[in-house]
C-alpha cells in the first residue's frame, strides 16, 4: 500500500508546475521568437519587436504564362489565399493577393513591399521580409513595420508542364508558413 500512496508534497509541486506553465503561456510573444537561425537578408532591423505571430495555412495560385523574353513558358506566382491562425490554431486573419494583403479579423489590414528573400529548402517557398505600408482600420495591424515569412512548407510552382497549350491555366499549390509581424520598439 505504501507504494501507491502519493507523497504529501505532490499537490504543492503540481501547483508550482501549473503556475510556471501559466506564466510561460502568458509571456510576450517576442520572448519566444528568435531571428538567430535566419539568413541575414530576411532579418528585421534592430529597433523592432514582435507584435504578433501567425501561421498561414492555405494555397498559392500560379498561372502558366509566356516568359518575359518569349523563350518558352513558365509558372508565374499570382497570389496567396490563406487563413492566418494564432499559435493555438484559432483564425485571427487572412492573407490574400494580389495585392498581397494581411488582414486581421478586427478590421485592420496592411499591404507591403518586398525587401528580401532567402532560400528555405527544396520544395518550400523562400523566406521573405517585407516592409509594411501604413495600415488601414484600427486594430492589430496598426503600427506594423515589417512582416517576415519563415518556417515555410510547400507552395512552390507546380511541376506539371507549362507550354503554349496551357497558357492562362491556373493551379493552386498548398502551403504553410509562419508570418511574424513586427512594430517599432
Amino acid at each position: 500500500m505504501h507504494a501507491t500512496t502519493a507523497p504529501r508534497h505532490t499537490a504543492p509541486s503540481l501547483t508550482v508546475l501549473c503556475a510556471a506553465l501559466l506564466v510561460a503561456a502568458c509571456a510576450p510573444m517576442s520572448a519566444r521568437y528568435s531571428q538567430e537561425q535566419l539568413p541575414n537578408a530576411v532579418k528585421v532591423p534592430d529597433g523592432h519587436q514582435v507584435a504578433m505571430q501567425t501561421v498561414g495555412v492555405g494555397k498559392i495560385a500560379y498561372e502558366c504564362r509566356a516568359k518575359k523574353d518569349m523563350a518558352g513558358h513558365e509558372w508565374v506566382f499570382v497570389g496567396p489565399d490563406a487563413a492566418l491562425n494564432d499559435r493555438s490554431g484559432m483564425q485571427v486573419g487572412t492573407y490574400v493577393g494580389p495585392p498581397a494583403t494581411w488582414a486581421n479579423l478586427d478590421g485592420s489590414k496592411v499591404t507591403a513591399t518586398q525587401v528580401a528573400v532567402a532560400p528555405a529548402g527544396a520544395g518550400n517557398i523562400p523566406y521573405q521580409l517585407v516592409k509594411a505600408n501604413p495600415a488601414t482600420g484600427s486594430g492589430a495591424m496598426q503600427g506594423v513595420s515589417y512582416i517576415q515569412r519563415v518556417a515555410t512548407s510547400g507552395g512552390v510552382a507546380p511541376s506539371s508542364p507549362c507550354g503554349m497549350e496551357s497558357v492562362g491555366a491556373k493551379q493552386w499549390v498548398p502551403y504553410q508558413a509562419d508570418y511574424i509581424f513586427w512594430k517599432s520598439a
